[in-house]
């Protein structure tokens, strides 16, 4: 389930999780866990809500952000 960030029209960015990336037919976005990149609550979703639908019209642009898994790769730096 990939970690998000979701910039909406107007709001603050949204950082949650998604079962699968939107495809370019899709007319909603389903998120859970929605919450502030800090990981505080949105002030406009109730404390006790766990899945929010969007519609992707409402959406700037989607950041996906690596899994656990691929933070864990070292890689090589010159320097």
């Amino acid at each position: 389930m990939p970690s998000v960030i979701i910039h909406l029209n107007n709001e603050d960015p949204v950082l949650g999780e998604i079962d699968a990336l939107p495809a370019p037919t899709d007319y909603l976005i389903i998120v859970k866990n929605p919450r502030k990149r800090d990981g505080k609550d949105l002030h406009y979703i109730e404390a006790n809500v766990t899945t929010v639908i969007w519609p992707v019209s409402r959406i700037n642009f989607i950041e996906v952000l690596p899994a656990a898994e691929e933070e864990e790769v070292i890689s090589f730096v010159r320097e």
